[in-house]
Parts: C-alpha cells; structure tokens; sequence
C-alpha cells in the first residue's frame, strides 16, 4: 500500500518511457525560460546606450517585463484550463522567443517599455503554463519532482548569463538576442512535438458540481477551503520571491558598498547565492521524498532567515559569502514546493494564483529594499529578506494545519 506524503502525492511510482519523454521536455522548457531571459538581462547596458535612456527612464522601461508577467499570469491560469497546459506552453515559449529579440529594434525608453510587455507577457504565461504541466506530470508520476524543474530553469539562467558574458564583446545586441531567438524556436519545435503528441496526465484536478474541489489521493474538500489553502501557497511564494528579487538587484551592492570590495569579490556574492539555489533544486526531489513538504518548507524558510541575517549583519566579507549561500539553499526548494502544492490543490488555476502572488514579491522586493536603504541604511533593509523567509516557514506549518483540517 502507497503512503501518502505531505502534499497529498503518493510515493514513487514506476515512470512509463512516455512518461519521461514529458518530463525531458518540460525540463528543456524550465531551461529554455531560464537560458532566454539571462541571455536578455546581460545586454540591458548595451541597450540602454543603444536608445540613450536615463536611469530613470530605464528603470520605468524594465517594469514593462514585470508589468507582462503579473498581468498576464491570471489569464493563462483559464487558457490552461480550457486549451490544456501543454498547447499554451508551446505557443507562450515560442513568444518568448521571437519577443526576446524585439528590444534590439528599439530607439526609445517608450519604445522599450512597449515590447517589454509583450515579453514579460509571454514570460508569465510561459511560468504559468510549464509549472501546471510540472504539476500534472508530479501528480501522475506520484513523485515530488518540481525542484528538479526548478533546477533546470536555474541553470538555464546561468547558462544564458554566462554564454552572453562571453558574447557581449562581440555580439551587438541585435545579433546576439536574434541567436536566443533562434537557439528558443528550435528547442520549441522539438520539445513542443512532445508536448502535443503527449496527452496531459490525468489528475482528477477541477471543481465539481457539489461545490468541492478534487485533491487527487485525498477526495473532495471545500472550494472556500481550497482557495485559502492556495491564498496561503501564494503568500509563501511571494515572501521567497521578495528575497530572490532583493538579492539579484542589492546583494552584489551590500558587498561593494558596505564592506568596500572590488566589483569581482561583489559580483561573486550574488554567483554563490545562485550556485547554491541551483544545487539545492537539484537534489530538492529527494530531500522532499525523504523529508516531505512541510519539513522542507520550514527548514528551508528558517535556514534562509538565519544566512540572510549573517549575510546583512556580518562585517567581514567571508561570513557575508557563507550567509548568501545559506539563503540560497534555504529559498531554492520553498518556491517550487508552495508552487506544487497550490497546483495540487487546484490545477492550472493554482498554480497561476501561487505564481501572480510570488512574482508580485520579485517585484516589491527591490524597491521596497531602496526605500528602507534610504531610511535605515542597507544592512538593514536586508533583514527584511530574513523576516519573509521566517514568514514563510510560519506559513508552511500552518498550510499543513489547514490541509489536516479538510480531510
């Protein structure tokens, strides 16, 4: 007899070959997202000096891609459920791909901020619409596979980053955002085959007549209670998000400003923080196998809340390194698992509530740390990042209390 984990998964199962040809191709589309948008962030300088853009007016510009996201995460919750997840990844990634190479072709801040709401449009839908078909594929295969997901769309991102390090000097922009064009629409073409020759798994996910929603391996519980249960998800999602958007924009600063390092030693701060996110989703399947959700989500909450506050508050440069990594390996499965959960509880919709809310923290997350920076300086400011992370593990005891309370 299978037992139950945490989530309402069952333990593992044998993976049918069908069943793994899903799961490569949706690993490839967690990468290709990844790959796609660091390829783009690295050659914001370059398009900056390209449409001769004040800070300001940049800065009004990016907000565009955020803008896209959040605006569009919503609607591709309800495109998924009608048109199915994997029809509306193939359409979002392929977007992705011809939208990422639009920037290029700007010669003005506003002409900028336009084609960066398509982008970041087609960014969310992608988020949305991969995480549900990751969610599907975790239900069918009674694995808890989503960090391994996650990890793909991480080193997906360091690939992309460092490939354009290495290009930048001898790619203008055009050429070189025409190349992640290219390198998207052909990884689409094939893994999009997958996709649409592959039926959805079944899950048993949707609102039934009787005013419940089915949690596969769990039965039927209150709509009113699934939407809370996935409102909480949500929160966790967002005060994680909130500290990896903080991170990418002011822990390279923090290193540079606070402790007076050479802009090597401060960009290696926020490369270890990434590293060790990458290399905690990695193994995050197995930890959750052994550990479960809950585990996993307070632990990791906790540890993130503890390095951040060595991280903010320590003088000396090595312990700094040492609380980033820690925030890196606390926040890299938290995401994934609060993900997971509000998709197991509630489909493509889930997912896409868990992500609206998480993404609106990537987007909190760095103004809000410059607006305390000014008040009370940035080594405090960060501590906000610890505080979330404590919240979140609070949140993943009690999420476990209320999914108790409706079986």
């Amino acid at each position: 007899m299978n037992q139950l984990m945490d989530s309402g998964r069952r333990a593992p199962a044998a993976t049918p070959p069908a069943v793994a040809r899903l799961r490569r191709a949706i690993t490839l589309f967690f990468a290709l997202d990844g790959f796609v948008f660091a390829g783009w962030v690295v050659r914001i300088p370059a398009i900056k000096e390209q449409i001769h853009a004040s800070a300001g007016a940049l800065g009004l510009a990016l907000l565009g891609v955020s803008v896209g996201s959040v605006g569009t995460m919503l609607l591709t919750g309800k495109l998924c459920r009608r048109y199915g997840n994997h029809p509306v990844t193939v359409v979002t990634a392929a977007l992705l791909s011809l939208s990422v190479a639009l920037p290029a072709l700007t010669r003005s801040a506003l002409q900028l901020g336009l084609v960066l709401l398509l982008f970041g449009a087609a960014y969310g839908g992608l988020n949305v619409a991969f995480n549900a078909a990751a969610v599907d594929l975790a239900e069918a295969v009674r694995r808890p596979i989503l960090p391994s997901f996650h990890a793909a769309f991480s080193a997906g991102g360091l690939a992309g980053a460092g490939l354009g390090g290495l290009l930048a000097p001898h790619l203008s922009p055009l050429w070189h955002l025409l190349l992640l064009t290219a390198t998207g629409l052909v990884i689409t073409a094939y893994a999009g085959h997958v996709l649409l020759r592959t039926p959805r798994p079944a899950t048993g996910h949707g609102p039934h007549r009787d005013g419940t929603e089915a949690i596969p391996g769990r039965g039927r519980v209150p709509l009113r209670r699934t939407r809370l249960l996935v409102t909480v998800y949500g929160l966790i999602t967002l005060c994680t998000a909130y500290g990896e958007g903080a991170l990418a924009d002011w822990g390279s600063l923090h290193l540079s400003t606070d402790l007076h390092t050479g802009p090597g030693a401060a960009a290696a701060g926020y490369a270890v923080f990434a590293l060790m996110m990458t290399v905690s989703r990695m193994s995050g399947s197995r930890l959750l196998e052994r550990l479960g959700d809950t585990p996993v989500l307070v632990a990791g909450g906790l540890l993130a809340a503890v390095g951040m506050l060595v991280a903010a508050l320590s003088p000396q440069l090595w312990p700094v390194y040492l609380g980033y990594a820690l925030t890196g390996l606390g926040l890299a499965n938290v995401f994934p698992v609060a993900v997971g959960g509000a998709g197991a509880l509630a489909g493509a919709h889930g997912v896409a509530v868990a992500s609206t809310l998480g993404y609106s923290g990537i987007l909190l997350g760095p103004p809000s740390i410059g607006f305390l920076t000014e008040a009370y300086g940035l080594p405090r400011a960060l501590t906000t990042i610890a505080a979330l992370a404590a919240v979140a593990a609070l949140l993943g005891r009690l999420v476990r209390r209320g999914r108790r309370a409706a079986y």
